[in-house]
């Protein structure tokens, strides 16, 4: 959101070397584009950008507010300006006077009053399910956005081919808040939805060129505003993807960046240096400087310029960008791409930074790692990290690697099919917070779940089930309720980003009703919608709160139970193609005989007895309430 702030010349006009044309002659682009009073950080930066703007000096007179600070970087067309909001500041007009010599330029801040108090934005906890959507593939709600002139790249709407723009936007998410309401998760992340004026697209989102701005083909700021407060209204949180690791190419800032050091290894057009993605040099206490450099500075890809949070003033850009974001659309959590590849004490900073302004607010970040070890390093209170990386949750990418394996595979003695998974919560001891990890089978940037359509959904409902009833945040990625299915082999990852059927003009099948979709879908869904509108309510504290047990499954049945009080939700799961007999004896401590429960999944009541048969693949999920 790029607001053009009006403003007055004072002196000689014609010598304004300020501006560079006429166009130009009665607005200049400031950073972040208003604010507000009574934060809690009374230290504000404007970064000014416009031609000649590093010639001026700052002045201000207003209550309750001090200019401490005019910084003039490399470039000679941007201006930080630095001030200090005291508690007393009221809210207005912030009058701002720009001096070059004889001339001056005076333009308006708006200084907004807070509408709600910083402890009322509540974050995302274990007690939610984040429903995952890439805005580009889930429904186009407005056609006449597909193009839009305003931007530099165009790139036309090509749904034949997967890895071009599809035409989906914020308010098609919107049109559909029923369908995911009735689905019975809690929270929206939404991939990127920032300006993304990039060469070729970038249908993902994850190339920013503005910080403070919807991309148009996704809707306006307004419009993002706006499906918040609706998915609010029903009790539906929202998670924004964030980037600080990098931008897009098409930034201005690549052009002309501020000062020098804008971006890690600038002289990308003689020598690129792209990062080796090896993040596990960030831990390895062996590691060399240059191994150690070249994965947290080079860059992601060429087209993602890698952005230095070790320069302040960037970093206090990014870090007043999220609270501005939080604040103005009252988001409840930020979901961090990429996060160790940025610098860890300038996030940390962030992260403190957030939490103060909103001590009830989430943040989860990216740590893509294939061992526990790895991802307990980056949460906050870390007990394996000695530098602590403050990131309240973390993803746990070791499920996901290994979901397919550990719930297709049959059940043995050994470490196989369901062994793994009592093998990585066994692991959980190196988690500061294990019910602050944030768990999936499948997301964007990974195969689906279900690589092929599938003929059973046995196994896919033991996987849906463990996901919602073991520790930490669930997280489903659109489509899995239909069985959407696919491998990124097999078309690059636009072919685990499809579009929803329905969702698009001229789709022959709508999958958001009933009738449009197949039997073998409608009982994936009523499954999951079963689960999740239980979770959502009965067990929500249960799921939330309760502690966790588990038995190794060394008969074939991975047996776990949640606890909170009284109040006790006991799964069972049959990991083989094959009935089992099992002596119930050895899970006496939580299973005593002649105990009467709800099976959730089917309603209907089951008798604990000394010994029990359980069907191929059976699930049970038990509660005593």
């Amino acid at each position: 959101m790029k607001f053009k702030l009006f403003i007055a010349a004072l002196g000689m006009f014609a010598s304004l070397s300020l501006f560079a044309s006429s166009k130009q002659a009665n607005s200049i682009s400031v950073d972040p584009p208003m604010w507000w009073t009574g934060m809690a950080n009374d230290t504000l930066q404007l970064m000014i950008k416009a031609p000649g703007a590093a010639s001026y000096t700052a002045t201000a007179k207003y209550p309750g507010v001090k200019i401490i600070d005019n910084v003039h970087l490399d470039s000679p067309d941007y201006l930080f300006i630095y001030l200090t909001i005291d508690k007393t500041a009221k809210p207005g007009n912030l009058p701002i006077k720009l001096t070059n010599g004889n001339v001056n330029v005076t333009f308006d801040y708006p200084l907004l009053a807070r509408d709600r108090k910083p402890e009322d934005y509540e974050g995302f906890d274990a007690g939610d399910v984040l429903y995952l959507v890439m805005p580009d593939r889930f429904a186009d709600g407005n056609p006449t956005n597909n193009e839009m002139s305003s931007l530099k790249n165009q790139a036309k709407v090509d749904r034949t081919k997967l890895n071009s723009r599809h035409g989906g936007d914020i308010k098609g998410i919107e049109q559909h808040l029923d369908y995911i309401d009735s689905l019975g998760v809690t929270a929206i992340w939404l991939n990127p939805v920032l300006e993304n004026d990039m060469r070729g697209g970038s249908y993902h989102g994850y190339s920013t060129t503005d910080f403070y701005k919807i991309d148009p083909r996704l809707g306006t700021n307004e419009e993002y505003v706006e499906f918040i407060k609706k998915a609010s209204d029903r009790g539906l949180k929202v998670v924004m993807d964030m980037i600080f690791n990098h931008c897009g190419s098409g930034h201005p800032w690549l052009k002309n960046p501020p000062s020098k050091d804008w971006f890690n290894f600038p002289d990308y057009e003689n020598n690129y240096v792209q990062t080796n993605h090896r993040l596990s040099t960030l831990h390895d206490p062996y590691a060399s400087e240059y191994d150690l450099k070249q994965a947290t500075d080079g860059w992601f890809v060429k087209s993602m310029p890698d952005l230095n949070q070790r320069n302040p003033h960037l970093m206090k850009y990014l870090i007043q960008n999220s609270i501005w974001w939080i604040e103005y659309s009252k988001i409840n959590g930020i979901r961090m791409d990429t996060y160790p590849y940025a610098d860890i004490r300038a996030m940390a900073r962030w992260i403190d930074a957030v939490l103060a302004e909103y001590p009830n607010f989430n943040i989860v970040g990216e740590c893509w790692y294939a061992h526990e070890g790895s991802e307990a390093f980056w949460q906050r209170n870390s007990k394996v990290n000695p530098e602590d990386p403050r990131l309240p949750t973390v993803m746990d990418f070791r499920i996901s690697i290994d979901a397919q394996k550990a719930f297709d595979d049959e059940t043995n003695e050994g470490h196989d099919g369901l062994n793994i998974l009592y093998d990585h919560l066994s692991l959980d001891h190196l988690f500061a917070n294990p019910q602050k990890v944030l768990t999936f089978v499948d997301n964007h940037d990974t195969d689906r779940y279900l690589r092929t359509e599938p003929d059973s959904l046995d196994t896919w409902k033991q996987a849906m089930t463990f996901l919602l009833t073991s520790r930490g945040i669930p997280q489903i990625y659109y489509g899995t309720e239909l069985l959407m299915n696919g491998t990124r082999a097999d078309g690059g990852d636009g072919n685990v980003r499809r579009d929803m059927p329905g969702g698009f003009e001229g789709d022959t099948t709508n999958v958001f009703t009933r009738a449009g979709r197949s039997d073998l879908q409608n009982e994936a869904y009523d499954f999951l919608s079963n689960l999740l509108n239980w979770r959502r309510t009965s067990a929500r504290d249960v799921v939330t709160y309760g502690s966790l047990k588990h038995f190794v499954p060394s008969n074939k049945l991975y047996v776990y139970q949640r606890k909170l009080d009284s109040r006790e939700i006991t799964v069972i799961l049959n990991g083989t193609s094959d009935n089992v007999t099992a002596d119930m004896s050895r899970y006496a401590e939580i299973l005593s005989p002649g105990t009467v429960l709800t099976n959730v999944i089917t309603g209907n009541k089951v008798t604990i007895s000394p010994e029990m048969t359980f069907t191929p693949r059976q699930i049970l999920v038990l509660q005593n309430f």
